[in-house]
């Protein structure tokens, strides 16, 4: 399969600027020559004239398993009630431009399996599989009265995460997730917004539990994320080896000064806190979570003068949760009240990539990369808004040289 693409202005993604308008030619799902005279049978033609050609989005913070915002309804499903509700946000989350999600917690092997083999529609996952947190942290989950464990050693599991404590069960449960495919592994290091009990303030797991998770991922050639609100969470997991932080909403001078000396990448979610307080009550969100909301709700665009101030380097993420999904593009226009369009952009084409272990694949309009392209009407450079109506904004939508979506 041969697909033209021509008078459509390419954006450099290194550059953060757009070509005079160019053809580019793909075949086999990758980009195979820009600005070159096609020679040959072309099987597809499509007329960007006057449009503006990005690489396909790439979202560094999703959570598929969390189907829903009305976690009681989490607890009853079933596996195939699960499938079809994941299935259909991948979908939708692919028809809004985005290529490529890391899901950054809970088992989403399924929905990947189904993906490949072209049983789903849906974004290319990269994926941390379950999260790992301490009893009582962020990622315990599970509700009800739950009996004393008999030993240290014993650990709980969900569809979500693992609950390890002690740097024998983490490490358990670090080898586990990567014999199990994860490409990259999760930790929880403070409170967070989703679960009730643990306070926004804690902290979360020691430094020889961090890292220990550090060294088994270091030996398999990736990296371990941090969920992370506070300074000090932030400054305890940076200091002991960890590569990402995720939120990182209450920001401070010091640990992004830490984050920039130890090459530590922040990847904010703006947009779910947002949701969560606009949206959270009409979907179920219980009212302990929507308090919790509201404080780290008003610290975002803070959090991210900080990061911007002090050099951290950042990549683009959402976080959003179940229904609330469909608002993933309005992530653009949040970051936009802080950071310009060429910065913006940067985080998500020459950061995520990395964080993807996908340099050089996506991200890129050159010869040799993978065919995901979206095809827009207007420049974003003159205004990133444009990108958070993506069915407004986007004529196509082209993921591994299959054109998903065209107006």
């Amino acid at each position: 399969m041969r697909t033209l693409i021509k008078n459509g202005h390419l954006l450099d993604t290194k550059t953060m600027e757009m070509s005079e308008e160019q053809a580019l030619v793909i075949e086999d799902g990758l980009i195979t020559t820009i600005g070159e005279k096609p020679r040959g049978h072309i099987d597809l033609t499509f007329d960007a004239k006057g449009s503006f050609v990005l690489p396909g989005f790439i979202d560094a913070h999703v959570h598929f398993r969390l189907a829903s915002m009305d976690f009681r309804r989490l607890t009853k499903w079933s596996e195939v009630e699960y499938g079809i509700v994941m299935a259909r946000l991948a979908r939708e989350t692919l028809l809004r431009g985005f290529t490529t999600v890391r899901d950054v917690g809970g088992d989403v092997s399924g929905l990947q399996r189904a993906i490949k083999s072209g049983e789903a529609q849906g974004p290319r996952i990269i994926s941390a599989g379950r999260f790992i947190s301490q009893t009582g942290g962020h990622g315990d989950v599970e509700g009800g009265v739950r009996a004393v464990p008999d030993c240290a050693c014993q650990m709980r599991h969900t569809a979500f995460g693992i609950v390890a404590d002690g740097v024998d069960a983490v490490r358990k449960a670090a080898r586990h997730n990567l014999r199990e495919g994860s490409d990259f592994l999760k930790i929880h290091v403070s409170g967070g917004v989703a679960t009730p009990s643990d306070p926004l303030d804690s902290v979360q797991y020691t430094e020889e539990e961090i890292k220990a998770v550090v060294v088994e991922a270091q030996h398999r050639h990736t990296y371990v994320a941090a969920h992370a609100y506070s300074p000090e969470s932030i400054m305890l997991a940076v200091e002991n080896g960890v590569h990402t932080i995720e939120h990182g909403n209450l920001l401070d001078r010091t640990a992004a000064e830490l984050m920039v000396e130890r090459g530590a990448i922040l990847v904010p979610t703006l947009a779910t806190y947002e949701a969560m307080d606009q949206l959270g009550r009409e979907f179920g969100l219980p009212e302990t979570n929507l308090k919790k909301n509201q404080e780290i709700y008003r610290v975002g665009l803070e959090s991210l003068q900080v990061a911007k101030a002090s050099q951290v380097r950042m990549g683009w993420g959402t976080d959003l949760i179940g229904e609330s999904q469909a608002r993933q593009n309005r992530e653009f226009s949040i970051r936009g009240e802080v950071e310009s369009a060429a910065e913006i952009l940067a985080s998500m084409y020459q950061v995520n990539p990395k964080l993807c272990h996908l340099s050089g694949q996506i991200g890129v309009i050159s010869p040799g990369a993978i065919a995901d392209l979206v095809v827009s009407k207007f420049n974003p450079l003159d205004d990133i808004a444009v990108l958070a109506s993506p069915h407004e904004t986007l004529e196509a939508i082209i993921q591994q040289g299959r054109l998903v979506r065209s107006t």
